[in-house]
């Protein structure tokens, strides 16, 4: 994409984006319209199995970001990291350099995806010209953010990333090894995080009766 030229959207669907994007008609556009969207969330690739599409694999917000920070270290890409709590993206982008040495990262802004902030954000991003700009702010927000500003930004890559940067920066812990494995992150997420109930039921028995009924 980047080689390409043009300015494109990625977009990390997981159970609560195909929830959404059935409620949510503009939404549903935007993953539409978006250049390229990742299965992330095992409850995506077993649904695509099951519906007779299977998918080649899993690709977490976190393994891309890793990807995109690598492959711009090498290439000489620059990286913007834009969203999530005060002072988490600063602390993202420290352990995204210290683990890719030569790594540019040309801006780290918390910012906020509400429309009125916008001219702003388009401001500080455009000057920073970055080659690939990651956006913190949880779907829907950061996706529909992305697919209203990239006709200005006209950053060749955008990705919605969700919560990486809190996984980066170490204020939300990761499953250990083997749950990730056997896919039940979101019981971990449930029993670490009790306040993430609604979103649990949102993302695992609901999507599970929105595939059985899409099948039938």
């Amino acid at each position: 994409m980047l080689e390409s030229g043009g300015a494109h959207q990625i977009c990390t669907v997981n159970p609560e984006f195909i929830n959404e994007a059935a409620r949510n008609p503009c939404f549903a556009e935007v993953l539409a319209q978006a250049d390229l969207c990742t299965p992330d969330g095992i409850g995506v690739l077993l649904a695509a199995r099951y519906l007779g599409t299977p998918l080649r694999g899993r690709v977490t917000g976190v393994r891309l970001t890793h990807r995109l920070a690598q492959l711009a270290a090498e290439r000489g890409y620059r990286l913007f990291l834009l969203g999530a709590a005060p002072g988490v993206a600063e602390e993202a982008a420290a352990v995204l350099r210290a683990t890719y040495a030569g790594l540019t990262i040309v801006g780290c802004v918390a910012g906020s995806p509400a429309p009125r902030h916008e001219p702003f954000l388009q401001q500080v991003i455009r000057s920073a010209r970055p080659d690939i700009l990651l956006v913190a702010y949880g779907h829907p927000k950061q996706d529909l953010w992305v697919a209203r500003n990239q006709p200005i930004l006209q950053v060749p890559v955008a990705v919605g990333v969700g919560g990486v940067f809190d996984y980066l920066a170490g204020r939300v812990p990761f499953a250990p090894a083997w749950i990730r494995q056997i896919g039940l992150e979101w019981l971990y997420r449930l029993v670490s995080q009790p306040r993430r109930w609604r979103r649990i039921v949102d993302a695992v028995p609901y999507f599970c009766w929105r595939v059985v009924s899409t099948a039938y």
